[in-house]
């Protein structure tokens, strides 16, 4: 009967300590997420699976969001998860555009980044219809600075994304962490893997 009791104990610490590795992982290193939406096309797809990097930004307690140990800053052009602001239950991921200091501003769909036009070798743009900025600020917005201790993001798939330019900037420290590669692409449509897209680095 002693040695049963040790074996299952033996038994209980092992899924414990598993329980608690799994925990650290998740909460300081690395995460999964998936795609559920279009705002990233064509870098990110409905149904791909991403490993999130929380390390490269520094070790934060969760909940109060302070950082431990500084590791690394959000660089503009990053894929970047982070807390909605609207609605801090959801997860949202978008291309980091413009860092604390920067002024955007958008001109008919042109992204101009303090005064000068900024390469957009990221953006798609799906409709050619250009709305003023009177209407909505998609494609005609600001001139803005963004704050200090804030970022300004923005989907790739420009025309169909609701980002910083809808409801505003992204606080630094709600940042969860960078998008790394794609471990898994489901294609729902037809009900099978993109297999082209697995190991894909996101950049």
């Amino acid at each position: 009967m002693s040695k049963l009791k040790s074996k299952l104990r033996e038994y209980i610490e092992a899924i414990l300590l598993a329980i608690v590795i799994a925990f650290f992982i998740r909460t300081f290193v690395i995460q999964a997420y998936k795609i559920p939406s279009g705002s990233m096309k064509p870098t990110l797809l409905i149904g791909d699976h991403i490993l999130v990097s929380k390390f490269n930004y520094g070790i934060r307690l969760p909940l109060v969001r302070s950082t431990l140990i500084p590791v690394g800053t959000p660089r503009r052009g990053d894929i970047v998860v982070f807390i909605y602001p609207e609605d801090r239950s959801k997860d949202f991921i978008k291309r980091l555009i413009g860092l604390p200091g920067d002024t955007i501003e958008i001109r008919n769909k042109n992204i101009l980044l303090n005064g000068l036009p900024w390469s957009d070798t990221r953006g798609v743009y799906v409709d050619t219809l250009i709305i003023p900025g009177s209407v909505q600020p998609r494609d005609n917005f600001g001139p803005v600075t963004v704050p200090e201790g804030s970022l300004f993001v923005m989907g790739d798939n420009r025309d169909e994304s609701y980002d910083s330019r809808f409801w505003g900037f992204v606080p630094m420290k709600d940042v969860l962490g960078k998008a790394l590669i794609i471990y898994w692409s489901w294609n729902q449509e037809n009900h099978g893997v993109r297999l082209g897209r697995l190991g894909s680095i996101l950049h």
